[in-house]
């Protein structure tokens, strides 16, 4: 592909799989005397300081290939004292097997550009050239790449030069590498691609089928804007993973392998369901995040935190879209949908710190709460990502009952003021765009939901829309909300326990094991005499009965200690939504948003 632009700055990428590093070289022209280089703090979508410069090293610089003194600036920057034709190089070491940073190994390689490449200061509007090579075809056979970066000159695996039209959009196209699958289909003239690094063996006709589907609904609500030379799902696969981090025109994601349907596998699995659900959110950030941006975020050169009460709005409202176009691609039914419903309703309902952190908090705090998780998360921290959605469900509910508009009418209005530009949006601008539509003053709705720990409508608007509420007890661990089975369980202790082991992850405000003295971090061994694992955990939970009090063994530290526990009648914390009997206006307001 022909160059549209001549790059100002060149960088080449050589691979050394075996040590995980990335050795980078940058070129330029003319440096400035004193030429200052820096690097990201954090990468956009992913709200914590991460100080990607820390896994640099090797680091020099040359003028004319003499020496160049490298004087640090702070932990992100340095300049160079010397000016002419500067070439600086240096190692990454790539060991993050997550979608925020790098990772290179003999199987694979991945990275988003704010962890490779420094940009010099005055240059961050000028084009850059990356030329990536391959390693040894003999040492790693099949190695082929994978970006939405403009083309410049490649081989057949992808490998050899591309181009960024500026700082921005090179560190907003990840690159992925290994001996990939790659499901090709298009969406309404776009071309997509499905690119799954990892052992799998799926159903390709059904994934391209299914995945056509869900961005065909997405572009429609649009407009069929942008538009696009190409979108990549850059894909993970792994024994058990999830998560997913949003670009311009791809998405790094990560996903279990038994969540991909296998040929011959039919019905939507639960696993099956998340990853569509993944594949869903990520690429409605295509809108919502990536161009329909906030004003702080958009506006930070990346040193440091960028704050914002609005994250709900951009992370929540796409996650009640997520699940919603599932439902309206045709690939859930109304009654899988309600579940779903149910389910994010469930977390939000068993979590303590809804009563102490509004939504509006919960965003702006985003960079020390959300992405620095402890042990007492739960009990004094409320998910925007949860209640965001909840909060979108309740303001779409909302228009569609007592306005002409719906949430869709909000969000293209975004897209067309704000997206389609490249404007950034000021803080509060969807509350300002549904307020200016719907005609409503719907500040007290917003100021309840946001602003306040009051808990949300769900119930009194589902009425109105032909959806049944309940909440029922759990029954069990496994129990994550929606229709079961006529079963409870037996009693309620308030602990969660962590994944791998009997270590109590988290003690629930107000619960039998709070009383109980227990803490997060101490290892159970023992209830009620009976040796504790945790493969027995569920049939011990079955065993408790609610007011009997039990002892229970631990260590905390190298000290073993006893305690007493009371379990207690398991909560109704557990929401079930079904389609009720419903005729006139309820009936066709739930054919209008369910379809049903």
């Amino acid at each position: 592909m022909a160059r549209a632009r001549k790059a100002a700055v060149r960088y080449a990428v050589a691979l050394d799989p075996l040590a995980h590093l990335f050795r980078v070289r940058c070129e330029l022209a003319e440096a400035a005397a004193g030429q200052v280089f820096w690097l990201p703090s954090w990468i956009r979508g992913s709200y914590l300081v991460r100080d990607f410069s820390k896994h640099v090293q090797r680091l020099r610089a040359s003028v004319g290939g003499v020496p160049a003194t490298i004087e640090r600036i702070d932990k992100r920057s340095f300049r160079v004292v010397a000016r002419g034709a500067l070439t600086l190089e240096y190692e990454v070491h790539a060991y993050d097997n997550s979608v925020r940073k790098a990772y290179l190994d003999a199987r694979r390689g991945f990275f988003n550009g704010s962890s490779l490449f420094y940009c010099p200061a005055g240059y961050e509007q000028a084009a850059f050239e990356i030329s990536i090579a391959a390693p040894d075809p003999e040492q790693f056979p099949g190695w082929k790449l994978a970006t939405a970066m403009t083309e410049v000159a490649v081989d057949e695996q992808g490998f050899g030069a591309y181009l960024a039209a500026d700082y921005e959009e090179l560190i907003d196209h990840p690159v992925e590498m290994s001996d990939f699958r790659k499901i090709d289909f298009d969406v309404d003239g776009v071309s997509h691609s499905l690119v799954l690094s990892g052992r799998c063996e799926p159903d390709e006709a059904r994934l391209a089928a299914d995945l056509r589907r869900l961005c065909h609904v997405q572009r429609e609500l649009f407009g069929q804007e942008p538009a696009l030379h190409r979108y990549l799902f850059l894909t993970q696969v792994t024994g058990n993973g999830y998560g997913g981090l949003e670009h311009r025109a791809s998405t790094a994601l990560v996903c279990a392998r038994d969540a991909l349907p296998r040929p011959g596998q039919s019905g939507l699995r639960k696993g099956y369901r998340g990853f569509l659900g993944l594949v869903s959110h990520e690429y409605f950030h295509l809108w919502n995040v990536k161009r329909i941006t906030p004003r702080a975020f958009a506006e930070s050169r990346l040193a440091a935190e960028a704050y914002s009460q609005d994250l709900w709005a951009y992370e929540g409202v796409t996650s009640y879209y997520d699940d919603y176009l599932l439902l309206r691609s045709g690939l859930l039914d109304p009654p899988a949908y309600l579940d779903l419903l149910a389910e994010t309703a469930t977390r939000l309902q068993r979590i303590p710190g809804r009563f102490l952190q509004t939504l509006a908090e919960s965003s702006f705090d985003a960079w020390i709460k959300y992405y620095q998780p402890d042990e007492h998360t739960p009990n004094a921290t409320v998910n925007y990502y949860v209640k965001g959605a909840l909060a979108s469900l309740c303001l779409d509910l909302t228009l569609r009952l007592k306005s002409a508009i719906t949430l869709d009418d909000v969000v293209r209005a975004l897209w067309t003021r704000y997206g389609r530009s490249g404007q950034p949006v000021p803080e509060g601008g969807l509350e300002q765009i549904a307020i200016e539509l719907a005609g409503l003053d719907l500040r007290p709705l917003f100021d309840s939901m946001l602003r306040s720990t009051d808990e949300l409508p769900l119930a009194e608007l589902l009425a109105e829309f032909g959806v049944k509420t309940a909440l029922r007890p759990a029954t069990g661990p496994g129990d994550e909300g929606g229709r079961g089975d006529a079963k409870t369980a037996a009693a309620w202790t308030g602990l969660q326990l962590r994944a791998a082991d009997t270590a109590i992850a988290h003690v629930l405000s107000g619960s039998p094991a709070e009383r109980a003295g227990l803490a997060a971090g101490d290892q159970l061994v023992a209830f009620d005499g009976l040796k504790l694992t945790s493969a027995n955990w569920a049939k011990h939970l079955e065993g408790l009965t609610a007011g009997r009090e039990i002892a229970v063994h631990y260590f905390r530290g190298d000290e073993l200690q006893q305690s007493r526990l009371t379990p207690q009648q398991p909560p109704a914390d557990t929401w079930v939504l079904t389609l009720a009997d419903a005729e006139g206006a309820r009936l066709d307001r739930r054919r209008k948003w369910l379809g049903a």
